[in-house]
Protein backbone atom coordinates (compact mmCIF):
# COMPACT_ATOMS: atom_id res chain seq x y z
CA UNK A 1 0.00 0.00 0.00
CA UNK A 2 2.83 2.38 0.85
CA UNK A 3 4.47 1.72 -2.53
CA UNK A 4 1.21 2.50 -4.33
CA UNK A 5 0.76 5.70 -2.33
CA UNK A 6 4.32 6.79 -3.06
CA UNK A 7 3.90 6.04 -6.75
CA UNK A 8 0.60 7.92 -6.98
CA UNK A 9 2.14 10.89 -5.16
CA UNK A 10 4.97 11.03 -7.70
CA UNK A 11 2.59 10.64 -10.62
CA UNK A 12 0.43 13.39 -9.17
CA UNK A 13 3.49 15.65 -8.89
CA UNK A 14 4.36 15.07 -12.52
CA UNK A 15 0.90 15.17 -14.08
CA UNK A 16 -1.31 17.30 -11.83
CA UNK A 17 -1.43 20.12 -14.35
CA UNK A 18 -3.28 17.75 -16.70
CA UNK A 19 -6.08 17.18 -14.17
CA UNK A 20 -9.23 19.18 -13.58
CA UNK A 21 -9.41 21.36 -10.45
CA UNK A 22 -11.86 18.89 -8.88
CA UNK A 23 -9.54 15.95 -9.55
CA UNK A 24 -6.60 17.88 -8.12
CA UNK A 25 -8.57 18.81 -5.01
CA UNK A 26 -9.67 15.24 -4.30
CA UNK A 27 -6.19 13.83 -4.91
CA UNK A 28 -4.49 16.49 -2.77
CA UNK A 29 -6.86 15.90 0.11
CA UNK A 30 -6.74 12.10 -0.13
CA UNK A 31 -3.06 11.52 -0.81
CA UNK A 32 -1.28 14.61 0.49
CA UNK A 33 -3.50 15.70 3.39
CA UNK A 34 -4.55 12.15 4.34
CA UNK A 35 -8.27 12.95 4.42
CA UNK A 36 -10.66 10.02 4.47
CA UNK A 37 -13.22 9.53 1.72
CA UNK A 38 -15.91 10.55 4.19
CA UNK A 39 -14.13 13.78 5.10
CA UNK A 40 -13.72 14.69 1.44
CA UNK A 41 -17.35 13.88 0.71
CA UNK A 42 -18.46 16.16 3.55
CA UNK A 43 -16.16 18.96 2.38
CA UNK A 44 -17.58 18.91 -1.15
CA UNK A 45 -21.13 17.84 -0.22
CA UNK A 46 -21.07 14.75 -2.44
CA UNK A 47 -21.40 11.04 -1.71
CA UNK A 48 -18.50 9.01 -0.45
CA UNK A 49 -18.94 6.77 -3.51
CA UNK A 50 -18.59 9.77 -5.83
CA UNK A 51 -15.29 10.70 -4.18
CA UNK A 52 -14.08 7.10 -4.36
CA UNK A 53 -14.98 6.80 -8.05
CA UNK A 54 -13.33 10.12 -8.89
CA UNK A 55 -10.11 9.18 -7.09
CA UNK A 56 -9.94 5.74 -8.77
CA UNK A 57 -10.58 7.25 -12.23
CA UNK A 58 -7.92 9.87 -11.58
CA UNK A 59 -5.42 7.22 -10.49
CA UNK A 60 -6.11 5.36 -13.73
CA UNK A 61 -5.61 8.56 -15.72
CA UNK A 62 -2.28 9.22 -13.97
CA UNK A 63 -1.12 5.69 -14.83
CA UNK A 64 -2.17 6.21 -18.45
CA UNK A 65 -0.23 9.48 -18.62
CA UNK A 66 2.82 7.68 -17.27
CA UNK A 67 2.47 4.89 -19.86
CA UNK A 68 2.54 7.51 -22.61
CA UNK A 69 4.98 10.10 -21.25
CA UNK A 70 7.27 8.12 -18.90
CA UNK A 71 8.15 11.16 -16.75
CA UNK A 72 8.27 9.20 -13.50
CA UNK A 73 10.25 6.35 -15.06
CA UNK A 74 12.81 8.78 -16.46
CA UNK A 75 13.00 10.55 -13.09
CA UNK A 76 13.73 7.24 -11.36
CA UNK A 77 16.44 6.39 -13.90
CA UNK A 78 18.06 9.83 -13.50
CA UNK A 79 18.08 9.42 -9.74
CA UNK A 80 19.71 6.01 -10.07
CA UNK A 81 22.44 7.36 -12.38
CA UNK A 82 23.05 10.35 -10.10
CA UNK A 83 23.36 8.06 -7.07
CA UNK A 84 25.83 5.82 -8.89
CA UNK A 85 27.89 8.81 -9.98
CA UNK A 86 27.91 10.23 -6.44
CA UNK A 87 29.13 6.89 -5.12
CA UNK A 88 31.89 6.87 -7.76
CA UNK A 89 32.96 10.40 -6.79
CA UNK A 90 33.07 9.42 -3.11
CA UNK A 91 35.24 6.42 -3.92
CA UNK A 92 37.61 8.55 -5.97
CA UNK A 93 36.65 6.91 -9.25
CA UNK A 94 35.57 10.20 -10.84
CA UNK A 95 37.08 13.70 -10.63
CA UNK A 96 35.65 15.94 -7.92
CA UNK A 97 34.33 18.31 -10.59
CA UNK A 98 31.64 15.71 -11.16
CA UNK A 99 30.26 16.47 -7.69
CA UNK A 100 29.58 20.06 -8.75
CA UNK A 101 27.70 18.82 -11.79
CA UNK A 102 25.78 16.29 -9.71
CA UNK A 103 24.77 19.01 -7.24
CA UNK A 104 23.50 21.10 -10.16
CA UNK A 105 21.50 18.14 -11.48
CA UNK A 106 19.96 17.52 -8.05
CA UNK A 107 18.87 21.16 -7.85
CA UNK A 108 17.04 20.76 -11.17
CA UNK A 109 15.00 17.85 -9.83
Amino acid sequence: MLEKTTRINYLFDFYQSLLTPKQRNYMELYYLEDYSLGEISETFDVSRQAVYDNIRRTETMLEEYEKKLHLYGKFQKRQQVINEMEASVQHGELPEKFQDWLDQLQELE
